[in-house]
């Protein structure tokens, strides 16, 4: 066991925008404990989303991404996008269902801006049952029509699956792209596992056990602006919302500028195994 270590912000890599906790669906793992009008992160409206962009492209920002909740929920999704294609590549998490296929002539808006947009679409696992067992009847199917609909309109996507312990990964993965070929879909579409993150507000842990080489941490490459009371707040990154005590001094200068103490228990998967959340 060693004691947290403290993590500077190696580059402002990427923002992350919160866009509220608010979602069509209602996955009971969700890490976030997304549910339809759920305001425990209140959406982001569109002048403080310009606001925590526009300090980001003062720091040298190379990308912006969004998560929720889920995003294309967001009245003002289509504004807040734009604006941050007129500056920087973006990302978006969704799950690829209603809201995204209710939308197709935004699609096309979101094509004719400056900077390439992607999107990577959250498929549990790839067959039907298990993730509609999760996540609602026919939400597979929509989620493949709404993987489908990005492809077509000539966007960058990808997969975000779940990870199970002792998994053959290479099966499941060879499973995903026999997916994507029958529903005529490139088969080397990226895939991200995800570990299960924990409910919130779990308790923590008390130290951690650093094993092998992991990939960077996510609060030394990012920092993440959400909504709270009201103004931006400032968190190392988008796992650990629910800790109040991992909230960033403002304004994003000094959010950036301040080594993180890793002590919630996302941070201990994240530093013993990676946690790749940004793909």
């Amino acid at each position: 066991m060693r004691a947290a270590p403290q993590l500077p912000l190696e580059t402002l890599h990427t923002l992350w925008l919160q866009t509220g906790t608010a979602c069509n669906l209602s996955c009971p793992f969700c890490h976030e404990g997304s549910a339809p009008g759920d305001t425990r992160l209140p959406a982001m409206d569109y002048e403080h989303a310009r606001q925590a962009m526009d300090a980001a492209l003062a720091l040298g920002v190379r990308r912006f991404a969004f998560t929720g909740g889920e995003p294309l929920i967001h009245r003002d999704i289509l504004r807040i996008l734009e604006y941050a294609l007129a500056h920087r590549p973006a990302l978006v998490l969704t799950n690829g269902t209603a809201p995204l296929i209710r939308r197709p002539h935004h699609l096309q808006r979101l094509r004719a801006t400056p900077q390439p947009l992607q999107f990577r679409v959250s498929i549990d696992y790839p067959d039907e049952a298990r993730h509609d067992a999760g996540r609602g009847l026919r939400n597979f199917r929509k989620a493949l029509q709404g993987l489908s609909l990005l492809h077509q309109a000539g966007f960058a996507t990808g997969i975000t699956r779940r990870l199970e312990p002792d998994e053959d990964s290479a099966a499941i993965d060879a499973r995903f792209r026999t997916l994507l070929t029958r529903h005529g879909l490139p088969p080397d579409l990226p895939l991200v596992a995800l570990p299960e993150l924990g409910p919130l507000q779990a308790s923590e842990l008390p130290g951690y056990v650093i094993a092998g080489d992991p990939p960077a941490p996510l609060c030394t490459l990012s920092r993440t602006v959400c909504m709270q009371e009201g103004r931006l707040a400032f968190l190392p990154c988008p796992l650990v919302d629910d800790d109040p005590r991992l909230l960033l001094p403002g304004p994003l200068q000094q959010a950036c500028g301040t080594p993180i103490t890793p002590t919630h228990p996302r941070c201990a998967q994240c530093l013993g195994i990676g946690v790749p959340y940004s793909g």
